[in-house]
């Protein structure tokens, strides 16, 4: 009689009520956000005085970066389903973003100003570049897929599947709230190489993890087609060495672009518009006119999107150096580093996420919860009063200082707004799009995100403008608030009065 082999024990562990898989996979992700916004909390600062670029060239250096960095998932995802499984694709990401942020580290001598003209190393220079390249990358492997072994490590409708993701954006905010602290402290403090290390120690900490946690994803990470990876290619490589191969070659690219901002905008212009041409063709030669209204309310929600995070991403460009700059940071006779007060966002989303998540419930059993295009509407008008409320506390403090107390209560304002948006506006891909091209659909929202950056970064290098006569840098800024605060308002406006058309469209989807 043949012994019949059990399957390995670890295969059946869980903790807490949730398979074990999920607890390696938050702590994969909390390290990645720990160096991503560790890094992200340093960056203009890095740019305007260690290489002292101009404000306007820093903020579109940061908008290029960060508008790829939302680029490269659509690309790292794509790979990841078709060919290379989510394992293999974390792995190969968190190990590019280990160079990319140790790369940071190696600063070299600080840029002079001889004559009004700035001198750079270009041998640092290129390595700060190639770095960034490494992190854009690394991110499109790493991001898309982490959050697909999340979903697979659970059977389709498991009532588990939501406390799940709930634990694993959870150790996204733990690592963007404890990095903004800790990395943005010892860069301003003690010199940049300590800040961007730290962030590369923490990304090294998420690999070795990730690595040690495979034996409990169940499967689920593994390529789907194991053998179409070792067949060979014509130039006589393996698929998977080919991807890898790929993966250089994107670096090399993104080490270009990010040198290149104009054309960088360009390439998401040109790209937005055959999107929309594509969806356009789309709706009206292959959908039922239910599908193709509910594809034209995605499409709108996505375009308002743009306006929210085009606002909200002033965060760690023009709103960091206005904190530096303008806001009194004092706390009890110390400085604090003007980065540390990137740490505000995710300390407000642990306090009111769980709020939130128990208001929209109760607003619903009372049948007064906002829809989704409400709720969109809200978000951007939240992000308005935001930049509206700073200005007024500039007017407040006159040729003085600012009270620290303004940029915590902007960043309330867009918290609240960002967990009236961000939450929903995934699921509303999901629930619009048309099942045939769901996952283009949500290319699509990755794009208008890149897109919202770019926009982002013109935003903020307008805010980097030479003053006029009799006025200050600080008078620009808070200038070219006021007039985004009031759009965005009038945009919230034009949104709630169209959202009862927007509902009809959407035929009963919640």
């Amino acid at each position: 009689m043949e012994s019949q082999t059990s399957a390995p024990a670890h295969l059946d562990e869980h903790w807490f009520g949730h398979p074990k898989g999920l607890y390696f996979c938050f702590l994969t992700e909390m390290w990645e956000r720990f160096s991503y916004y560790g890094m992200r909390a340093l960056l203009v600062f890095y740019l305007t005085q260690h290489f002292l670029f101009s404000d306007t060239s820093a903020f579109l250096i940061y908008g290029a970066y960060t508008s790829l960095v939302y680029m490269a998932p659509v690309i790292g995802g794509a790979l990841a389903d078709k060919y290379l499984g989510m394992g293999k694709a974390v792995t190969f990401g968190a190990i590019l973003l280990v160079l990319g942020h140790f790369g940071m580290a190696f600063e070299g001598p600080a840029a002079e100003s001889l004559g009004g003209e700035v001198l750079r190393n270009p041998f640092y220079t290129q390595i700060f570049y190639l770095s960034l390249a490494f992190i854009i990358v690394g991110v499109g492997f790493l991001k898309p897929n982490i959050s697909t072994i999340v979903g697979e490590l659970y059977p389709q409708n498991d009532p588990r599947r939501d406390g799940g993701f709930t634990i694993f954006y959870m150790g996204i905010n733990i690592g963007a709230f404890s990095s903004s602290l800790l990395c943005g402290w010892l860069g301003q403090t003690y010199g940049w190489s300590y800040g961007f290390g730290l962030a590369g120690i923490g990304m090294l900490f998420g690999l070795l993890i990730f690595y040690r946690g495979q034996r409990y994803f169940n499967g689920a990470a593994e390529p789907s087609n194991p053998e179409l990876l070792k067949e060979k290619t014509a130039l006589g490589i393996s698929r998977e060495h080919m991807i890898y191969l790929s993966g250089i070659l994107m670096i090399v690219a993104a080490w270009q672009l990010v040198q290149h901002q104009a054309f960088v905008g360009q390439m998401l212009g040109v790209t937005g518009i055959l999107a929309i041409a594509v969806i356009l063709l789309y709706a009206f030669k292959k959908c039922t006119p239910i599908e193709r209204d509910r594809l034209g309310v995605a499409s709108a929600l996505i375009i308002f999107s743009v306006i929210f995070w085009a606002l909200f991403e002033q965060a760690a460009s023009s709103l960091n150096i206005f904190a530096d700059r303008a806001v009194d940071r004092h706390v009890f006779g110390w400085e604090m580093p003007a980065s540390m007060l990137q740490s505000i966002n995710p300390a407000f989303i642990f306090i009111f996420a769980p709020l939130m998540s128990m208001l929209w419930p109760r607003l619903a059993a009372k049948g007064i919860e906002p829809n989704t295009p409400q709720k969109f509407a809200i978000a951007i008008f939240l992000v308005g009063l935001g930049f509206l409320s700073l200005v007024f506390g500039g007017a407040i403090a006159g040729e003085s200082r600012i009270a620290l107390i303004w940029i915590f209560l902007i960043y309330w304002f867009h918290t609240m707004g960002e967990l009236c948006l961000s939450p929903v506006g995934l699921s509303m891909i999901t629930k619009l799009s048309v099942r045939r091209i769901v996952s283009m659909m949500m290319g699509i929202w990755f794009l208008a995100s890149a897109g919202a950056n770019y926009i982002a970064a013109l935003i903020a290098a307008a805010t980097g403008s030479e003053p006029e006569a009799g006025q200050t840098a600080v008078d620009v800024t808070l200038e070219i608030y006021a007039r985004v605060g009031w759009l965005a308002m009038a945009f919230a406006v034009l949104l709630f009065l169209i959202a009862p058309i927007l509902k009809k469209g959407m035929h009963g989807v919640r």
